[in-house]
């Protein structure tokens, strides 16, 4: 078996350096969270280096996975952004296609928030109520029914009396799997005691479909937009879109706590994530400045405690954490993926 993996990545660089030349801007897709950061060094490098600009596509972490995972070669992307990590399905597909070599970068954290507008009523929520109000069914009496909720008043009394409307992101998305596995999963746990595993899991995660929670696409600036036309609903999108929108939109607190850099940095927040993007090894030194690349995305200067992307909204990972990347990129091995 190992003979065949490391026949099938040989044969697969041997075609990947007989067209290199055919392509000189790095090609990337992804996560929407991930693609502003992105886009920033994509600018610096192409400003600051002699290689073009890098092409990125915002696809959603999913979408971004599953084109990244089609093979090696010209036609397919040199890097995909992800705001959660790949799971072992999409290890399994790469590797059927060829990809054998995939190295993981975790270029630091975010939070997800629940944003209205600015002026709305600043709402604070827990987790439990976030999942009554936004699961297709809930559990009542012990027995699986259809969500009768229809104002967040019908939850809580202290809540507004004003109807449920959330704006969120759509199953390609990982900031859509990242809230289920945050805020769906912990806030149903008390609920589903007693309900058999497969029940349980389908009524902690499924999101409702009658017109409660609205899936807005990809697009997390979209969603902003849609808040300021509408101060009754409320989005859901990573803290970077609400630290440069807080002219337009302000964060719910969750559980009592703020999202703010401080209390995600800290773990204080209680829906926080890492962010990702991960590189065809295969396509390292064929593609041009895809190595160099990868090194500025984890330099100090962008990644750093003071780097700029701070300035954009990333929350940094510590510095140990920090220089293990940047030793990782700099010999760009494959990731072990044998404990997902």
């Amino acid at each position: 078996m190992k003979r065949l993996t490391l026949g099938v990545t040989l044969l697969a660089t041997t075609a990947l350096a007989g067209e290199a030349l055919a392509r000189d801007q790095i090609r990337i897709v992804g996560s929407s969270t991930v693609y502003p950061f992105a886009t920033v060094v994509a600018e610096n490098f192409g400003r600051d280096t002699e290689f073009p600009t890098p092409v990125i596509e915002s696809t959603g972490s999913g979408g971004g996975l599953k084109l990244f995972c089609q093979g090696v070669g010209d036609e397919h992307p040199d890097i995909t952004n992800s705001s959660r990590r790949i799971k072992a399905s999409e290890v399994e597909l790469c590797a059927t296609n060829g990809v054998a070599g995939v190295h993981e970068v975790i270029v630091g954290f975010d939070g997800i928030v629940l944003a209205n507008a600015m002026g709305a009523a600043e709402l604070d929520l827990t987790r439990e109520q976030l999942w009554e109000a936004l699961a297709k069914d809930i559990v009542v009496d012990g027995e699986v029914v259809p969500n009768p909720h229809t104002n967040w008043s019908d939850i809580d009394p202290s809540l507004p009396d004003a109807q449920i409307e959330v704006l969120g992101p759509p199953p390609t998305s990982g900031t859509r799997d990242a809230f289920v596995e945050l805020v769906m999963e912990e806030g149903c746990s008390g609920a589903v005691d007693g309900l058999d595993e497969e029940t349980a899991e389908t009524v902690c995660a499924t999101m409702r479909e009658d017109g409660a929670f609205v899936e807005a696409g990809e697009n997390d600036n979209l969603i902003v937009q849609k808040l300021e036309a509408n101060p009754a609903a409320l989005g859901i999108f990573g803290f970077s879109f609400l630290d440069q929108n807080r002219d337009v939109v302000q964060g719910s607190l969750i559980e009592g706590v703020e999202p703010t850099f401080d209390s995600i940095a800290d773990g204080d927040y209680p829906v926080s994530r890492s962010l990702y993007f991960y590189v065809k090894t295969a396509h390292v030194g064929l593609i041009p400045g895809l190595q160099e690349y990868v090194m500025e995305f984890v330099s100090d200067g962008a990644t750093g405690e003071d780097g700029y992307l701070a300035d954009r909204g990333l929350i940094p990972l510590p510095e140990d954490r920090h220089e293990a990347q940047k030793e990782a990129a700099a010999t760009m091995e494959p990731t072990d993926f044998s404990n997902l």
